[in-house]
């Protein structure tokens, strides 16, 4: 039955939308980031994709530059709470525990952890501490304060572990955030690092997906996902639901 259970999250996910955008998904040795103003919904949807690896038994690791970590734990739970409670989905609650023995999270400060650091304790934690990770998860990274040469060393390690990273990054300041390309302005100067590109924005009562950078990308594309403004978990669009 726990299974089941699985096979049928997995199948149901809005992700597999996200991932025939990127023919495949973002892949080993790659940096993704999702980019939006504060609130829009960027840390919901990252832990709504590393719940989505752990359901396939994948190991994650989520890092957070936050001070505290208690709101990720709870992001986890009311995702699996909410997918308890779709047709056809019972159960996803049962496997919760069964699932989060493969997340670490990983708490680090800024101003006291350079990126060597925070690069030495996660390998500390995947070859020594003996804990496989797939996919790396990074929320809470202040972009302003992070030189290409960090994603370049992200990247690095990426490829020689075998994982890939998400990141969020938060846009603030006035207007205009983005660039003639769709770009965020704060990101322009290390995009050369980034592999795929997702903004984020509220259009009416909904978050919209955009595709920047990807797989072929040049010219931004609106992605078949979207937020549900009550929870901020990924949700199907109406175009998902009738392609089933």
């Amino acid at each position: 039955m726990t299974l089941k259970i699985k096979e049928e999250l997995v199948k149901r996910s809005p992700l597999r939308v996200l991932e025939r955008s990127l023919a495949g998904g973002l892949g080993k040795g790659r940096l993704g980031v999702l980019a939006s103003r504060k609130g829009v919904g960027k840390t919901a949807c990252l832990v709504h994709m590393a719940a989505d690896k752990l359901i396939q038994g994948k190991p994650v690791i989520h890092v957070s530059y936050s001070s505290r970590v208690d709101y990720i734990i709870t992001w986890y739970e009311d995702i699996f709470k909410e997918m308890d409670k779709k047709r056809g989905m019972k159960g996803a609650l049962a496997i919760y525990d069964e699932i989060v023995r493969n997340r670490v999270i990983m708490n680090f400060k800024q101003d006291g952890a350079r990126t060597e650091q925070v690069l030495r304790s996660l390998e500390a934690m995947i070859v020594h501490g003996n804990f496989p990770a797939e996919t790396l998860i990074v929320d809470g990274l202040d972009f302003a304060r992070t030189g290409t040469e960090d994603l370049e060393r992200f990247k690095e390690f990426a490829a020689r572990l075998g994982l890939e990273i998400w990141f969020s990054a938060s846009l603030k300041g006035e207007e205009p955030l983005f660039d003639g390309s769709g770009v965020p302005v704060l990101l322009g100067e290390l995009m050369s690092a980034i592999d795929v590109l997702i903004t984020l924005r509220h259009q009416g009562q909904q978050v919209q997906f955009n595709l920047v950078k990807g797989p072929g990308r040049r010219v931004p594309k609106a992605l078949g996902l979207r937020l549900d403004p009550t929870t901020l978990l990924i949700a199907r669009t109406p175009a998902t639901r009738r392609s089933r």
